[in-house]
């Protein structure tokens, strides 16, 4: 396992909100943990990257693979001035991010299964999962976000998988056949999620200049619209993906003639 240099993390990250935030671990249970840990503790910035976790959690509970030394295993903890409505905004901002990051790092343009999922080749090679805490609707105004934790992990130089999983994931490596730089990985990562919450931030101020976020997920994404699927939650149903809603919610028209509105992720090719 290569040793990880932080310090050319910290000088790529110069001019960002990132820069002189990040900490590095060679193992930690989750980064996610760690994260909330602080957030709770008052802090309310910083970045926690592994060289491995024995603990990674993805969303629904599952867990997540992290060879020691083969993964970016990141959280960036953040508060932002928004609405808990806007909340499901951040991992579709964290998507659009990963996804800008692994083209200019790796030269392989990976597709966002709604909301979370990075996917190559249909097989998953990331995943991003945001915690969020909010302070109370004071009289008639809306709850605001307090933090977030965006924790994401990306199968970078695996050669490899357990045979319980190979089916479904992949890595950089092995889509681009050749080894990529974690640090390079996450200095683009850290960079572009920089832009992108700036991005996020005017939009909620409608100052943005150019397309929304939600209009640009869409155009990043296959699964938003036209693709046949199914869907765990509401006893589980099937149907052909039909757009978000503006909430950044997927909505599915279903084969038994509903328009469902998904909540809670689940989304499977079907």
């Amino acid at each position: 396992m290569t040793t990880f240099d932080l310090a050319a993390v910290d000088a790529g990250l110069a001019g960002t909100t990132f820069s002189g935030r990040v900490l590095h671990f060679p193992s930690v249970g989750s980064t996610n943990a760690l994260a909330l840990e602080a957030a709770q503790s008052g802090a309310r910035a910083g970045v926690w990257v592994a060289d491995e976790q024995t603990a990674g959690r993805g969303r629904g509970g599952h867990s997540w693979h992290s060879a020691a030394g083969d993964g970016l295993y990141a959280s960036a903890l953040v508060a932002l001035a928004l609405p808990m409505t806007m909340a499901l905004w951040l991992p579709l901002s964290t998507g659009l991010a990963a996804q800008a990051a692994i083209a200019e790092v790796a030269e392989i343009a990976v597709d966002i299964r709604w909301p979370n999922d990075l996917l190559l080749n249909g097989r998953k090679c990331g995943g991003i999962l945001v915690e969020t805490a909010a302070s109370p609707a004071q009289d008639v105004e809306v709850a605001m976000l307090r933090y977030a934790v965006i924790g994401i992990g990306i199968n970078v130089n695996h050669a490899a998988f357990p045979a319980e999983i190979e089916a479904l994931a992949t890595s950089l490596r092995m889509e681009s056949r050749g080894e990529v730089s974690r640090e390079a990985l996450l200095i683009a990562l850290l960079r572009a999620l920089d832009e992108e919450i700036e991005l996020l931030m005017q939009e909620h101020r409608e100052r943005q200049v150019g397309a929304g976020l939600l209009q640009r997920f869409a155009s990043a994404s296959s699964w938003v619209r036209g693709k046949r699927v199914k869907v765990d939650e509401g006893g589980g149903y099937t149907g052909v993906t039909a757009g978000l809603d503006g909430r950044g919610f997927l909505l599915v028209d279903g084969d038994d003639g509903v328009l469902h509105t998904v909540l809670s992720g689940g989304v499977r090719e079907g």
